[in-house]
């Protein structure tokens, strides 16, 4: 298993959580603003320059309505296809 901050299977967690965003209509600064964090925080993650612990990304899923269990398996899911 590639241990790197660059696997696919990061990308494809970084791909997931733009696509969210953009899905709800946020800019990543109406998302930072809602998560009370600088534009930085969400520009970092999703280009990869930063890695999030489990209570950030629920954090993020609360307030892009999605619930945890439901982020995470459509990650599964986007792992998979991706093999």
């Amino acid at each position: 298993m590639q241990k790197s901050i660059y696997s696919k299977d990061q990308e494809q967690l970084q791909n997931l959580l733009r696509e969210l965003r953009k899905q709800k209509g946020y800019k990543q600064k109406d998302l930072a603003a809602l998560l009370k964090t600088p534009q930085s925080f969400v520009s970092k993650y999703e280009v990869g320059e930063r890695r999030l612990d489990i209570l950030e990304i629920r954090r993020i899923c609360l307030v892009l309505g999605i619930s945890l269990s439901n982020f995470v398996k459509e990650l599964e899911a986007r792992i998979r296809e991706a093999e």
